[in-house]
């Protein structure tokens, strides 16, 4: 793909600061959702100001394929899996739907938090949400595709984990270990029923489309910054400690924030660190969190979504990607973000 370019908000001898004191840009209403999100700073390119996208873009994740990013996120402009690509992890072009077509007993309109992993040269595994006609409740599905912007097929028959007692299944997150061990991270959707909120643990087989023994219940909420829910889990590796990421509290509010664990395995035990939660709402944005982490030439850099501080729960613009560089400290990770001026791209 091609970095995007500037859309003009007025006449074309406009500075690029003026633009940017004016909020102009791809998310600006009567946008199209077509258009390229750039955020390189006035005539700068080597700098980037948040959010990386500006259109309604929650719970993103993304991986690397050649010199090629790919971003999926929950479902928004009439799209199942909207998917983005970027060479640089600041510019992003829409590329369509990933998942055009959903499994027969799921529904519309619920197809959130997808999460894509590459087990093969030409072999790509989406773990998804999704509306279970027959239960009711959320269920997390996979789909396989060829290359990494799909079309992703699910063939499926039934959701790969519903929990309907428990309130559903969302937020899957596939996770390959050092040792080439395959898991999957999902939150039982508690907060639905008023029941307790579980980060669960589980080993899939080596093409991704069953799960393996019995899963294992990993965290739940239990501070009083993550009201009544944890959510959005993922693993990363970090100089070989294993630390699990995740969500808490309403992700409609301010106090939605995120946290992290350190764990023994992946199937734990886990601890959750005291200094949570390491990215919260601030002057830039309101209620970060539902993140996923990417390395560049080494650096390690957070993508996540957040609201316009002052507009939780907005329809326009929505939730919008945020990309925030992450500092480890004696193995502690430390948030630069949110960001809401110029910095180096990565």
């Amino acid at each position: 793909m091609t970095a995007g370019s500037l859309r003009r908000c007025g006449a074309a001898a406009v500075l690029a600061v003026a633009l940017l004191a004016a909020g102009c840009g791809s998310g600006d209403a009567g946008g199209s959702a077509d258009e390229p999100t750039p955020t390189s700073t006035g005539s700068d390119a080597s700098m980037f100001t948040n959010p990386v996208i500006r259109t309604d873009a929650p719970d993103p994740q993304a991986i690397q394929v050649g010199d090629t990013w790919y971003l999926f996120h929950t479902n928004a402009a009439g799209r199942n899996v909207p998917v983005h690509t970027s060479p640089d992890l600041v510019d992003w072009t829409p590329a369509g739907d990933a998942l055009p077509q959903l499994p027969e007993w799921a529904d519309p309109g619920k197809t959130w938090a997808p999460e894509a992993i590459q087990l093969g040269p030409d072999r790509f595994v989406l773990y998804y949400t999704v509306a279970g006609r027959e239960s009711g409740r959320q269920c997390v599905s996979r789909a396989v595709a060829g290359a990494p912007q799909g079309p992703y097929r699910d063939d499926s028959a039934g959701p790969l984990i519903c929990q309907a007692e428990l309130g559903g299944a969302i937020d899957a997150s596939p996770f390959r270990d050092t040792d080439g061990s395959l898991w999957l991270l999902w939150k039982n959707d508690g907060n639905a029923i008023g029941v307790d909120t579980w980060i669960w643990s589980q080993r899939l087989s080596e093409d991704g489309l069953s799960l393996v023994g019995e899963p294992t219940k990993l965290l739940k909420q239990t501070e009083p910054w993550e009201g009544t829910l944890i959510e959005g889990p993922f693993f990363h590796r970090q100089d070989g400690k294993l630390h699990l990421f995740f969500a808490a509290n309403a992700y409609d509010k301010a106090e939605y924030a995120e946290g992290y664990a350190v764990c023994e395995s992946p199937t734990g035990p886990c601890v959750k660190a005291p200094e949570n939660p390491i990215l919260r709402s601030n002057d830039a944005a309101s209620g970060p969190g539902h993140a996923s982490m990417v390395v560049k030439d080494g650096r390690t850099w957070l993508l996540y979504h957040a609201w316009p501080p002052g507009q939780e729960g907005s329809v326009d613009p929505g939730r919008q990607t945020w990309l925030d560089e992450v500092v480890w400290t004696d193995g502690k990770p430390t948030l630069k973000g949110p960001t809401g001026t110029p910095q180096p791209r990565p």
